[in-house]
């Protein structure tokens, strides 16, 4: 099959028919319909058309080892620099085609799915793990298969001591029960983004300090497999005017709960189960976190340059440039994006290849990117509402500028050098980003989108080589 256009995506997704759950009912028809998913899934099909593009394809696609059908860049191995600078560019590509917003696009799990899948052999001690993990990257790269993934258990208590009673009904999913097919999986797991809207759900293992066997597991099954259920959080698509909203009527990427009401998991789907030797290396070896930092942060440089690009087009419309605090709080947006871009450069310079021959970006760039982004993106949303001010409170609705008062708002709104429709659109727009329900999503997303970010520094301390820098400060007090 190889890589695949929007409508085969569409199709398949329609074929399946997972078990989504949205306002208290279950979703029944055609999913692609719904005005909760139908923003989201046309935006996700229209990235599948863009590498098939002619002036895209070459980027975007290479031929597979295993196939020699072309298939979709975000599942190559990189092996050189090269490869690695390709990777990036097509992640930008298609970040480009959604200003970044778009945290889970395609590309974020085939990405995590390549990391585990090129370094089999970090499950070899049974050799149907290595096997399993190994046929799920070949199977998805030749095939195009999307991911959602979950390994958050729920937040009912996140003291230190906290520790689930096994006496009780599960909350975090675990395995029930393995019989000589699979295992059983009975239990919950959070923030699946755009869960039931791929092919595939990967579940994968919940580190911790207390981790009991029946929570060491990974796997990847269907999304329509039996008594899989995804329940949704309230959309934020609360209309499918691209005006009135502009991002959340396209980005929206809905987060779900997923529960496992004993749902069976085939054997051959099984990477790993028990074994806390490849539990504690299967991240570090693989490079798991490093590649996907890569694809993170390529897409953040991209959002950070879209925000900018709001910010800039804010003070040409209504002319506020000859303020210093305004051009000092451009320039801030200005020195985060190319902070960004910096690290982002800086880890593929600094590649390094590993044992099996895979090109490994730097991640000490990486991890610098996604300890200063939170804090960046919170400051950038921050900088809008400053620029904004109340004009992104008075932005009336499409309807309006087409009703009676149309010529009331085409006179009073209109811009330094264009009319009320088109700043109000743009003033919408910076709304939809900064301050709507969409845009409070994005922020909170951004803040914890690899994790805790304190967690995220200390792991930064505690694995940071310092010992150069000591060495300097001798070397100077020496002499």
């Amino acid at each position: 099959m190889g890589a695949i256009d929007g409508s085969a995506y569409l199709g398949r997704l329609r074929e399946r028919q997972p078990e989504i759950w949205i306002n208290g009912q279950r979703i029944t028809g055609n999913i692609c319909e719904h005005q909760a998913f139908k923003g989201i899934l046309t935006s996700k099909a229209a990235l599948y058309d863009l590498q098939l593009a002619p002036e895209f394809r070459e980027l975007m696609t290479y031929v597979s080892p295993l196939s020699g059908r072309r298939v979709g860049t975000s599942y190559l191995e990189p092996r050189s620099k090269e490869d690695l600078e390709k990777r990036r560019k097509a992640a930008q590509e298609w970040a480009k085609a959604s200003g970044g917003l778009m945290g889970r696009s395609p590309d974020y799990m085939n990405t995590g799915i390549m990391a585990l899948g090129t370094a089999w052999d970090i499950f070899d001690g049974n050799e149907s793990w290595g096997s399993a993990i190994k046929s799920l990257y070949e199977r998805g790269r030749e095939n195009d298969l999307s991911f959602s993934h979950t390994f958050v258990t729920p937040q009912v208590n996140r003291s230190l001591g906290y520790f689930e009673n096994n006496g009780e009904e599960p909350l975090a999913a675990k395995v029930i029960k393995t019989t000589s097919d699979g295992l059983i999986i009975k239990g919950a797991r959070l923030l699946a983004t755009q869960g039931g809207l791929t092919d595939e759900l990967v579940v994968l293992p919940v580190m911790g300090n207390f981790i009991e066997d029946s929570s060491v597991y990974a796997f990847s099954i269907p999304s329509s497999t039996k008594n899989l259920k995804f329940i949704c959080r309230e959309s934020f698509s609360y209309s499918s005017s691209h005006y009135n909203h502009p991002l959340g009527s396209r980005f929206e990427e809905m987060d779900t709960i997923v529960v496992f009401d004993s749902v069976e998991v085939p054997w051959e789907r099984v990477f790993l189960h028990k074994d806390m030797e490849v539990l504690f290396n299967m991240y570090n070896d693989s490079s798991f976190y490093s590649f996907l930092l890569h694809q993170t942060v390529a897409r953040q440089a991209v959002k950070t340059e879209f925000i900018l690009g709001i910010a800039q087009l804010l003070v040409d419309t209504i002319q506020i440039d000859s303020y210093q605090h305004v051009k000092e709080k451009v320039s801030e947006i200005i020195v985060g994006y190319e902070i960004m871009k910096s690290l982002l450069l800086a880890s593929e310079m600094e590649a390094a290849p590993d044992s099996r021959g895979r090109m490994i970006p730097s991640s000490n760039s990486l991890y610098a990117a996604i300890s200063t982004y939170p804090k960046l993106h919170a400051r950038l949303m921050e900088i809008l509402q400053l620029l904004g001010a109340s004009g992104l409170i008075t932005i009336p609705a499409e309807e309006d500028f087409d009703s009676e008062v149309g010529p009331d708002l085409n006179h009073y709104l209109k811009g330094t050098d264009c009319d009320a429709k088109t700043k109000i659109g743009l003033f919408r727009l910076a709304w939809d980003i900064s301050t709507s329900a969409f845009g409070g999503r994005q922020t909170v997303y951004e803040r914890f989108f690899f994790g805790d970010p304190v967690r995220i520094s200390t792991g930064i301390y505690n694995g940071y080589e310092r010992q150069e820098a000591k060495d300097l400060v001798f070397r100077l007090l020496n002499d």
